[in-house]
């Protein structure tokens, strides 16, 4: 849901900001106070298109920051995550407005196209009315809307399945029915890859020992002067450190009997003489088994660069040339078995495509039977919203091209008449942003469990209506928020009454300019509004009696 929104330098507002909270929330106003700049900054800030008059007059840009619960939308959290954009249960949509009419979004602090904002916003916000963020005119929401209504996801879960295997097995199938010719011309091509690598031992061990090998030889001679160096100091020199731990030792044996303390010296000394004995042999032999052999180096040389050679060639490095070898063998396996495999691809096919249309044959017939229910339902609550004789048609039909998707073969259309005797046509035909927000409204209040988006926002719900029907119109619209955040702009009171929360916009002006602001109304505030909307400025004791009356009754309802 929508928690709160920050607007700076838009429009007349200077500043404002607003907390929401569940259920349905009116704003209302005098006429001309502003009460679409509010819907209007939401629109922006789920990537609307921008203006430069969009900014306050002596503004240098204006903001719009909005703070949504994620808690319960798992969907959007995982939009979120595949674009690196999440930040757990929070989401923060920013839309900055420079004079110049350019403008940046942001997600969650990370700078975004306004195409992004655009494609999250419509799974946050739908706006029925004279906005661009009417899901509901999208094919595509209308088909998962009957969908939803209908309960369809498991059956929809089975097709998606179907879907990606047939896509799987149409690809693996076109790479191995190439023309004979070719399959011939890549045989020999795999042939002649793996001849070049079969004789060579790849194994990672082996590639191992074969650069440690190389290393020690490459570097013969300049170990074989270090241990020649060595040596002379150690061992060979008049005054090597054997010669002078030798003589230290046996200067000790000749005074132990002086002074016993002298034992454990004696005894380190002696210790070390064997020790560097045995560096000195060891090192002996490591200078005499050095190989100077040049021919074996050649030939050391020669293999690693022909491994380096190889994995330039493939594109990798030398270690996983042993892979490139296996996924060859692979490939060269399949394409020896082709045809064998073509078969069983064929056949595998043939049976997943029985199991889709069967399913896909299901869904329509549920898709049909919930058509017929949801169509009835809607025109019945047209009649409820003052809109007698409009009629909605939801249309399923196969679809032309028979192709296979994740949604199965049909075609949905919402189609509506406002007037008996018209033809039908889809909605986004329909001309008055009321009777397209009304008809929204039914929709949404016969399917609000059919739809996952959290914010609805209705603007001219109640245009052109009064009376009855305008109550009738405020109850489909707190039932509405009983199941998701509902935002209504309205002039009428029999809608403003039904409200779980009431925001009154006001205007005021000075010589320098003119400044709209939103305010929440308490309970007295809200009596008086709702008064003021009945009978004007002045305002009777019936008149405030009447108000208090339609606030008790919606209350108790």
């Amino acid at each position: 849901m929508l928690r709160h929104i920050t607007i700076r330098d838009f429009a007349l507002v200077e500043r404002l900001e607003l907390d929401f909270e569940a259920g349905l929330t009116v704003l209302t106003g005098e006429t001309g106070a502003g009460k679409s700049i509010l819907l209007d900054a939401l629109g922006l800030a789920l990537g609307d298109r921008a203006s430069a008059d969009t900014v306050r007059a002596g503004g240098d840009k204006a903001e719009i920051h909005l703070d949504f619960d994620l808690a319960e939308l798992p969907a959007v959290r995982t939009w979120l995550q595949q674009h690196e954009l999440d930040a757990d249960d929070e989401c923060l949509l920013r839309r900055v407005i420079q004079t110049g009419g350019r403008s940046r979004g942001f997600i969650n602090g990370s700078p975004v196209p306004v195409g992004l904002l655009r494609e999250l916003g419509e799974q946050l916000v739908d706006l029925h009315g004279q906005h661009e963020h009417q899901s509901l005119l999208r094919r595509d929401i209308q088909r998962s809307t009957l969908d939803n209504i209908a309960e369809n996801d498991s059956l929809l879960a089975r097709l998606a399945e179907h879907a990606d295997r047939l896509a799987q097995l149409d690809a693996e199938q076109e790479r191995l029915s190439g023309g004979h010719a070719d399959q011939e011309s890549r045989r020999d091509y795999l042939d002649f890859q793996l001849q070049e690598l079969d004789p060579l031992d790849l194994a990672p061990e082996s590639i191992a020992q074969l650069e440690t090998e190389h290393k020690r030889l490459a570097n013969a001679g300049d170990l074989l002067q270090i241990s020649q160096t060595l040596l002379m100091q150690l061992s060979e020199d008049e005054d090597s450190a054997q010669s002078r731990l030798g003589q230290a030792v046996r200067t000790l044996d000749g005074h132990l009997a002086l002074d016993p303390d002298l034992g454990e010296s004696h005894e380190l000394l002696a210790s070390a003489s064997i020790q560097l004995d045995e560096a000195i042999d060891s090192l002996r032999r490591h200078a005499e088994g050095l190989d100077m052999d040049p021919a074996h180096l050649e030939d050391l040389d020669r293999q690693i660069q022909t491994l380096s050679d190889l994995a330039r060639k493939h594109r990798c490095s030398v270690a996983e040339l042993t892979e490139v070898r296996e996924s060859l063998c692979r490939e060269r396996e399949e394409l020896e078995q082709a045809g064998e495999r073509l078969q069983a691809i064929a056949s595998e096919r043939q049976a997943v495509l029985e199991d889709y249309r069967a399913e896909a044959l299901e869904l329509r017939q549920r898709r049909e039977a919930t058509a017929a229910s949801l169509s009835e339902a809607v025109t019945a609550q047209l009649a409820d919203l003052g809109m007698g004789g409009a009629e909605l048609r939801v249309q399923v039909s196969p679809r032309i091209d028979e192709n296979v998707s994740r949604y199965g073969l049909d075609d949905v259309l919402f189609e509506v008449r406002t007037n008996p005797g018209q033809p039908f046509a889809p909605m986004h035909r329909i001309a008055s942003g009321g009777e397209l927000s009304r008809l929204s409204l039914a929709i949404q209040v016969v399917a609000s469990h059919g739809t996952d988006i959290p914010v609805l926002i209705f603007d001219e719900a109640d245009s052109g209506i009064g009376g009855g029907v305008a109550e009738v119109v405020g109850r489909h619209l707190r039932q509405l928020g009983s199941q998701h955040q509902v935002l209504c702009v309205t002039h009428l009171p029999q809608v403003a009454a039904q409200a779980h929360r009431h925001l009154r916009v006001s205007k005021r002006s000075d010589s320098d300019s003119t400044v709209s602001d939103v305010a929440p109304l308490n309970d007295s505030d809200r009596l008086q509004e709702v008064a003021r909307m009945l009978g004007g400025m002045e305002l009777t004791d019936t008149t405030l009696q009447h108000a208090r009356e339609m606030l008790e009754r919606s209350a108790a309802g």
